[in-house]
Formats: structure tokens, sequence, C-alpha cells
């Protein structure tokens, strides 16, 4: 099975985005992955691979319980490459109660979380049996971290040894773990991040350098206080590292990976020709199709600029929209990008998604295609933009993601039920050109 554009479930349940790596001439998407219904389960890693980020084609479940630690599942890691081979490191999990109406879930949150490895010599076989093992076990410490809520391992290559990052919680207060290790196999924990009022624990941390300049990406739990369905969010804020402490200084500003708030649990790797990629799991309250549920964004490129953040969609995807239409009926299942400029006072209605622009601030609002939950938030805004008024819209039947001014800000909402019909005053279509 294939997709094109954008990765879907190819049946189930996806989340987390997992082990994003360009290797041996070939992208690698792992995720989270519940092969058998399209709800949240035991946790295996689906795989699929690209050649350019835009046709994916999925390959055979790479991770599965097999071991003490990860016998409730595989949960989210990373993957880095040494002497030719893939090292996965990933979060293994035991529950201490199983739902006896559901076992593939626990009772109350009660588990145990060790940080686990597995490598292959091609990408894509793994031996679940006799390859994986425990290469941190749960936290006991509570100064340190707890021993449930630990999780989604980011490794890196730095100057003089191996990094990892993990996302933690110590007195309802989210924070970062950071190990070193000389051989992939020994880690050792350093040091520890953290900031106040950013929720009680920090999810799928990820750090990396673009532009001469640290970027630290995490999603922390309790963050909004909406009361609405999702209380977590994906944040970005500038960050400097010092390898020899394993110390990290987080700016006090921070932002929205993207101002939707559907995106979460980001990952990103250095494309094939050094540029920062990054892809994230848009969370859907419905399946998109008959026993598939969950997707990914359009892959984008990481930039800083004047101490922001910038995210635009990755050359391929802009080099692949190219097709001049008339009409959205003309794109097909692959979606189609709108381009136009908006000015103060205008706005568009993307067959039931609406835009607006007033004081130089995007407001989305999905109310119309969104119907049956009212639990999730609909209306979303941007920050006041600074840049000019020119707005790149990719539509899928399910996803719609508007980047303004080339990625000053995004915003990126699922939807459900759009018509082909557009109004707005002026604007270009284009469809996939292949």
């Amino acid at each position: 099975m294939s997709d094109f554009v954008r990765l879907k479930a190819p049946r189930g349940w996806i989340n987390d985005p997992n082990g994003f790596i360009y290797y041996k001439g070939e992208y690698h998407l792992f995720y989270q992955h519940f092969p058998y219904a399209p709800i949240w389960g035991r946790m295996h890693w689906g795989h699929a691979v690209s050649k350019e980020l835009m046709h994916w084609e999925h390959k055979d479940i790479a991770l599965y319980p097999s071991k003490p630690d990860d016998r409730s599942g595989c949960f989210s890691g990373s993957a880095v490459e040494h002497n030719g081979r893939l090292h996965i490191f990933y979060t293994g999990v035991s529950y201490k109660e199983e739902n006896p109406q559901n076992i593939n879930t626990c009772i109350n949150d009660e588990f145990t979380a060790a940080q686990m490895s597995i490598t292959s010599e091609n990408g894509y076989d793994f031996d679940n049996l006799a390859d994986k093992f425990t290469v941190i076990p749960p936290i006991e410490d509570k100064t340190v971290g707890c021993k449930n809520h630990t999780r989604d391992p980011k490794v890196w290559r730095g100057k003089y040894a191996w990094y990892m990052v993990l996302g933690s919680t110590a007195d309802r207060r989210g924070r970062l773990l950071f190990y070193k290790s000389s051989d992939l196999v020994n880690w050792e924990y350093v040091n520890f991040a953290e900031k106040d009022g950013m929720g009680w624990m920090w999810e799928c941390p990820d750090y990396f350098e673009t532009d001469g300049t640290g970027v630290i990406v995490i999603s922390p739990l309790g963050f909004l206080k909406d009361e609405k369905l999702y209380d977590a969010v994906t944040i970005c804020a500038l960050a400097d590292f010092d390898e020899a402490s394993c110390k990290m200084d987080i700016a006090d500003k921070w932002q929205l990976f993207d101002c939707g708030e559907d995106l979460y649990a980001p990952q990103s790797t250095a494309d094939e020709n050094g540029r920062r990629v990054i892809i994230a799991w848009a969370r859907m309250p419905e399946p998109f199709a008959k026993n598939r549920r969950g997707m990914f964004c359009i892959p984008r490129i990481v930039e800083v600029r004047n101490s922001h953040i910038y995210f635009r969609p990755h050359p391929n995807a802009e080099r692949l929209f190219t097709k001049k239409i008339a009409s959205p009926s003309e794109a097909g299942a692959d979606g189609y990008k709108l381009s136009l400029d908006m000015n103060n006072g205008e706005e568009i209605n993307i067959g039931g998604y609406k835009l607006s622009r007033k004081n130089d601030i995007i407001t989305a609002d999905r109310s119309d295609v969104f119907a049956g939950h009212s639990e999730i938030k609909c209306v979303f805004h941007t920050p006041e933009i600074k840049e000019g008024c020119h707005l790149d819209i990719y539509v899928d039947q399910n996803l719609i993601e508007v980047y303004v001014n080339n990625g000053e800000y995004v915003l990126t909402n699922t939807v459900y039920g759009l018509s082909d019909e557009i109004s707005a005053q002026s604007y270009e279509l284009y469809a996939a050109a292949d």
C-alpha cells in the first residue's frame, strides 16, 4: 500500500512519527501503530519509506511487543546511523494492571517505562526476539524523573559523544533528561532542564541545530487551559546545549509549532541536502476512511531567522504542486494547493473551512467542517503577522495546512466533509504535477 503527499494510516490507528531518518538513499518513517482497529491500543511501530518525502510505501510492522520491558507496547523513539547500521531507540512499557474490558490499555495510567534499543543492517529487517535490549531501566529516583512518565528518546551525535534527551516529569513539572554515551549501548545520566508553567510532563522532545542555532521542540501535557479535550500542544523555542555538562538553556520566549493546535509529537531529521526537515501527527477524532485513523502533515523545512522559527513546506512539496487547475474537482484524492494574498478585512471559504484576516491576525474557523466534536477547539488564531499577506494553503479532504508568508506561521487543522466550493476574491489553484 502506498500514500501520495501525506502519509496516512494504512489501517487501524497511527500517532507519533518515530525513527525519522534519511538512511541508505531512502527516507524511513516509522510511527506509533495499532493495526487492529482505528483506536489507540498496544503500540507497534509501523514503517514507511520514500525516495523524496512525497510518495510513501508502507512496509511490514517493524517493532512489536516481545520483551518484559515492552510487553505492553513499543512507545515513541528515534533512529541514528552508525557504521552503516540503523540504531533505533524507543520506550518500552509494561502495564501494572490491564484493563479487563480492553487488555490493550491499562488501569489508572499505571505502567513502567524503560528505554530500549534494536538495530538493523538494512533498515527493513528487525529481529524483535533476539536483538532487543534495555539501555535505561525504569527510573526509581523521583528527584530525577518518573518511572512511568519518562519516554520518547531522541538521540543525536554530538562532537564528542552520542546524546539522548528524554521527556519526563518531577514534582508535577515537565522536564528534559539528558544522557550521553560513547557506544550507543551504555548510557550515563548527566543533567536535566525545565521551565516553570510549561505543563506537568514533557512528551516527544526533539533537539537540533539549524542555521547555527539550537531549537528545542516539546509537547507538554497540561499546557492548555481552555477546558477543551486536548490539554497538550506542541511548542518550540531557541535553546543552547552545552555538550560537556549536558546543560540546556531554553529561551523564555516560545512559539506554537503550529497555530492550528492539531499537530502533535513532531520529529525531525536532516534531509539528503542537510536541511532540517520535520513531520508531525495530525490528531483525528474519528477515522478518515473505514478502519483508517491518523495521518501526518506535509514534511516541513525548519529555519531560524531573527530569533523566529519558520516552518515552510519542503521544496519537494512546492515543486510537486505546479499543475494549474480551475477547480478542486480536478485535483483528485491527492488534494490541491491554493495561493492568494489576504489583506485585512478579507475572508476566504474553502469548502466550509473559513479564513479571515483582521488587525494582521489570521483566524481559522473549522466549525462547519467538524460537526459532532464540540469538545474540541474549532477557532484558531496566529499572532500578529509582520512579513506580508501571502498564503499557500495545501488542502487534503481531511487536513488543511495554511502557510503564512512562507512559514512565518502555520495553521493546520483536521476537517471532515469539505466541499469543492471556494469563495474568495482572487486565488490560484494547483494540483500535483504527476
